[in-house]
């Protein structure tokens, strides 16, 4: 399902600078997750070509009752979301869906994922996308950018406790796009 108003070079200029803005929080922001020590070493993540080829419009279909579940983190105790819709959509021609999450400190929608990626050239226990939807209606499409595909403070600091993306949440497709582990 192609977008007819898209334009492919603000794409990549909007990736690019997305890009830019997260290598700049990591290697300066006090929050940041690179510890103190190698900021200065640091000089940018890894990441896989834009590929417009990974930018998706999904088709939302609302859950017909919010549910709140448990999401298992990479150290300490679960932490609690919204499962709120799932997202249908094509991908090198077969159909995928994934459930989305809201958080009550967060806006839109929070979507772990996992792929074939993870452990090869991808954080082994997957990536996260964040989706900037305001409301949750069947039959609404919604862009997944996988190309904005991150992964967790965790894969940077075991410090960080990460929320681990949960079994009905696997793309069985290889997601080459977005962040990567260093190659």
């Amino acid at each position: 399902m192609p977008e007819s108003n898209f334009d492919e070079r603000a794409w990549r200029e909007r990736i690019t600078e997305y890009r830019a803005e997260k290598d700049e929080f990591l290697a300066e922001h006090p929050q940041s997750p690179i510890p103190p020590e190698e900021r200065e070493a640091f000089d940018g993540l890894d990441y896989y070509a834009p590929d417009p080829s990974y930018r998706v419009v999904a088709r939302m279909q609302a859950a017909s009752e919010v549910e709140e579940v448990e999401l298992a983190t990479t150290d300490g105790p679960a932490r609690t979301y919204e499962r709120v819709a799932t997202l249908g959509f094509t991908l090198a021609d077969d159909h995928h869906v994934l459930e989305a999450y809201a958080a009550p400190s967060q806006e839109g929608l929070f979507v772990p994922f996992t792929d074939p990626t993870n452990g090869e050239t991808t954080y082994k226990l997957g990536r996260y996308l964040e989706l900037d939807v305001e409301t949750f209606d069947t039959g609404d499409d919604v862009v997944i950018d996988f190309n904005t595909a991150y992964s967790p403070f965790c894969a940077y600091n075991d410090g960080f406790a990460c929320v681990v993306p949960p079994e009905e949440n696997h793309v069985s497709v290889p997601i080459e796009a977005g962040e990567r582990t260093d190659s």
